[in-house]
């Protein structure tokens, strides 16, 4: 199993902070947002390499960061890929920029993948989420927000009594759930090819959930409720709330 974290948008809404700084590289409570993402992954007991995608504005200071963690974190292969972009006109979309990785490195497209957003906090490690999707074609990780209000900045999602997904939303209007899905995922080798064919037939190449989306009516899709807390990073408010909030969750 391999992992691909996705961080090679350009994070417009915490300009200026981000002019010069990619957003997983920001720090939250000491360290960088990736860092928290990557600790949670590091404890899953067959992970074999990361890959990092982002664009070529950052590429190399995600480098550096990456050259400092392997000191601190060996056991876990790190993979940076550029992906060429240079600004937010020209820039790839997330699922875009997971085709773009499969095509890339051959390996990985060949195994099962977990992929999850570089500005994605958890308090908890990710094992119990990669456990519960093993014996799945494909998982998605869901928090439940607890507002139909909050919800609608989100996807709102239906599941049956096995846990698999009846009904995905986008941003819903008028949502029926609280449960959400966020940007932690599970493929299967099976499943991983579906990116071209998604992209093929002229989907929105951005919004991995927009994947989940397609995927959902075509292949059944797992859910696992993630523990603990969750945060998605997306303004300068969210920023701070995240940095009192991971504060007491801080491991060094």
């Amino acid at each position: 199993m391999n992992a691909l974290i996705l961080a090679a948008g350009y994070a417009t809404r915490l300009h200026p902070l981000t002019l010069h700084k990619a957003k997983p590289l920001l720090e939250v409570a000491g360290k960088p947002m990736i860092e928290w993402v990557l600790d949670n992954l590091a404890p899953i007991p067959d992970l074999e390499t990361v890959y990092v995608v982002t664009n070529n504005k950052f590429v190399k200071d995600f480098r550096m960061w990456a050259d400092r963690y392997r000191k601190r974190q060996s056991r876990l292969a790190l993979k940076i890929i550029d992906d060429g972009s240079t600004d937010d006109s020209d820039k790839l979309g997330a699922i875009g920029d997971i085709n773009l990785v499969l095509m890339r490195e051959e390996e990985l497209a060949k195994n099962d993948l977990i992929i999850v957003a570089g500005d994605n906090l958890f308090s908890e490690p990710l094992v119990d989420f990669a456990k519960c999707a093993r014996d799945s074609e494909a998982t998605l990780a869901t928090y439940d927000v607890g507002d139909l209000e909050a919800i609608k900045k989100y996807s709102s999602i239906t599941i049956d009594s096995a846990g698999i997904i009846t009904q995905f939303e986008e941003k819903p209007a008028e949502p029926k759930s609280t449960l959400t899905g966020i940007a932690l995922y599970y493929f299967s080798r099976e499943v991983v090819p579906l990116f071209r064919t998604y992209l093929a037939a002229g989907n929105n190449p951005d919004q991995p959930g927009r994947f989940i989306q397609w995927l959902h009516t075509r292949k059944p899709v797992k859910t696992h409720q993630i523990g603990g807390t969750w945060f998605d990073i997306g303004s300068k408010e969210t920023l701070e709330e995240a940095n009192k909030i991971f504060a007491k969750f801080a491991r060094g």
